[in-house]
């Protein structure tokens, strides 16, 4: 491919990764940066190396949204394994207690249907929440465990797919900060035995669903000199954020909002809002109080 901008190209979007197992989700964003030569990229969403899914990377002054993205709901497919716990909750930490377990299909399926609802879940100690501006993950690496406190978090809905040989199978769809190595440790502690995850697929997020992503190994065979192929797979940045009310605002409001100024709105509630212009194109995020359309993220 061409090369002649040395710091990148100015390309604004989203990519819908399906990331594959084996990779953290810094890796995965390096490697799309550099086969899209864009100047500017960051993930949203983070996956763990054990799990694949859709994995959002945002191109450009889509990085200015990455936050919002944060905010929507998601679904998993997980399957997770009775009668063991790990330190990290999943299939790459060591094994710190195992017990013997006799228990049917209702009985697993009843403990799982039980964490469904709004519920209080503690993070896991090997996760990217940080204490003191130190990740948890560093802390944990170390042996230094710390007290965390209960989050709620909602799961809106938990299908139950199977159980053989100690395996349990489901989906379950959630909001934001809902850790799904801690709901399989939860219901194996429910259960009296234990559980880690052993496979963890991110299967939907907010509006998207996992046929729509992409392998990073399509990319690559997507690329060409002139990039066309490859830009084919972005997707507005606006598309992506489905929750969002939209605003449309006129000539002078738009000037107004470039410049950092609030403008005046009517008949609108309090509300985080995309801002478009008369032509239909996407300014940015803002906040509404009272009327007034105060910017946020704005692209240039």
């Amino acid at each position: 491919m061409s090369r002649r901008n040395p710091k990148g190209r100015n390309i604004n979007g989203i990519i819908l990764l399906d990331k594959d197992t084996g990779l953290s989700s810094n890796a995965v964003l390096q490697k799309v940066k550099r086969l899209f030569f864009a100047k500017k990229a960051g993930h949203t969403g983070a996956l763990d190396p054990l799990a694949s899914g859709i994995l959002p990377i945002c191109l450009g002054q889509a990085t200015k949204v990455a936050g919002f993205l944060l905010d929507d709901n998601k679904r998993y497919y997980v399957r997770g394994k009775l009668g063991e716990t790990t330190d990290t909750l999943d299939c790459e930490g060591e094994i710190t207690n195992t017990r013997d377990f006799e228990l049917s299909e209702a009985q697993v399926k009843a403990a799982a249907f039980s964490f469904q609802g709004d519920i209080e879940q503690i993070p896991p100690m090997y996760s990217a929440l940080k204490k003191d501006g130190q990740p948890l993950y560093k802390l944990a690496r170390l042996g230094i465990e710390i007290e965390r406190p209960a989050r709620p978090v909602t799961i809106f809905n938990i299908d139950f797919l199977g159980y053989e040989n100690g395996i349990f199978s489901l989906e379950v769809s959630c909001s934001k900060g809902t850790y799904i190595r801690s709901l399989v440790g939860d219901i194996g502690e429910k259960l009296g035995c234990g559980a880690h995850v052993i496979e963890l697929r991110r299967t939907g997020f907010a509006h998207v669903d996992i046929g729509q992503a992409i392998k990073f190994s399509d990319l690559e065979k997507l690329a060409s000199d002139n990039y066309a192929q490859l830009d084919a797979q972005i997707f507005p940045s606006e598309d992506m954020l489905p929750s969002i009310h939209s605003i449309t605002i006129d000539e002078q409001q738009g000037i107004d909002i470039r410049y950092g100024r609030t403008v005046k709105v009517e008949n609108q509630g309090d509300n985080l809002v995309k801002i478009f212009d008369k032509n239909a194109l996407f300014l940015g995020i803002g906040q509404i109080e009272n009327n007034i359309l105060q910017p946020k993220r704005l692209f240039i």
